[in-house]
């Protein structure tokens, strides 16, 4: 269902408040790049800070921006299940097109637990859904056994694969059909290369088009080119985790006057040093 370069996009912010016509002006540009999906209240999106109430008026105006043109995967998890479905329900009735359901963090459910929550999740709330393995987040990771367990199930029909361990990838691509994203910039090209179909990407928050350059190569089958285009972006794509995401790349876009540079806590602004490394590899790029 999902292919190429998704967006994990940033949410803007102006005194505290979400900026609604930055937010219009960011999905407006991953248009204009030819993103092919744009996934809001994801952690890019700073969605742990947000409240319900805004993370579903997020959706909605992303929804109604993209009017239909690319997919939007609607950031909707969370560690409690009902709240998780509540989401998604919301999400649905807005019109997005799929939910990403990231593991449920800090209680560490058992694997059974895990397999119950998403379960529950695509029964009751009837979108396709994207599954986010990501356990440096979550403090508990989806075993490749539970993953296709979950697989069977009609509407799980990808997975956000962030684990950073390659093998998770290969041991999935061999086990059951189900599309493979990367949730990990610099890990896109060695993901494709096992059976991945494309990137839920950070750094598509600065350069959608460089980065769709490297998933479509690949999906073309093009290993020459889309390796030479990921050695092109490596250094950036590293550049954007000197810190906590999405603390880098919101502070990129604030560079390239995009948006402000402003978090809400505990995320806070960058390191001096930090960002002036950061800096340097935008000017690096021409971006700034």
């Amino acid at each position: 269902m999902f292919s190429g370069t998704l967006v994990a996009l940033a949410t803007p912010f102006a005194d505290g408040q979400i900026d609604w016509k930055r937010l219009d002006e960011l999905v407006d540009f991953q248009l204009a790049q030819g993103s092919e999906g744009i996934v809001p209240m994801g952690t890019t999106g700073e969605s742990p800070t947000l409240s319900h109430p805004e993370h579903e008026q997020v959706i909605e105006a992303v929804v109604k921006r993209v009017a239909g043109k690319v997919p939007v995967v609607a950031g909707t998890g969370s560690n409690s299940t009902s709240e998780a479905l509540r989401l998604t329900i919301a999400a649905r009735k807005a019109g997005a097109d799929a939910s990403l359901q990231v593991n449920p963090y800090y209680n560490k459910p058992t694997q059974q637990g895990l397999y119950e929550h998403f379960k529950a999740v695509a029964d009751e709330s009837g979108l396709p859904i994207v599954l986010y393995n990501i356990p440096g987040r979550c403090g508990v990771a989806l075993s490749v056994q539970t993953i296709c367990r979950l697989a069977e199930i009609k509407n799980i029909v990808a997975i956000k694969e962030a684990t950073g361990i390659l093998d998770v990838s290969s041991q999935i691509s061999a086990s059951c059909d189900l599309t493979i994203l990367s949730g990990d910039d610099s890990l896109t090209l060695p993901i494709m290369a096992v059976g991945g179909k494309g990137v839920i990407s950070v750094a598509a928050n600065i350069v959608p088009k460089e980065v769709g350059k490297l998933t479509s190569a690949m999906l073309a089958g093009d290993i020459a080119k889309a390796t030479a285009q990921h050695k092109k972006l490596f250094k950036l794509f590293k550049a954007l985790f000197i810190e906590t995401n999405p603390i880098p790349v919101k502070t990129a876009l604030a560079m390239m006057g995009k948006c402000n540079e402003e978090f809400r806590l505990p995320m806070c602004r960058m390191a001096a040093d930090n960002k002036e490394k950061l800096r340097e590899v935008l000017k690096e790029y021409a971006l700034i």
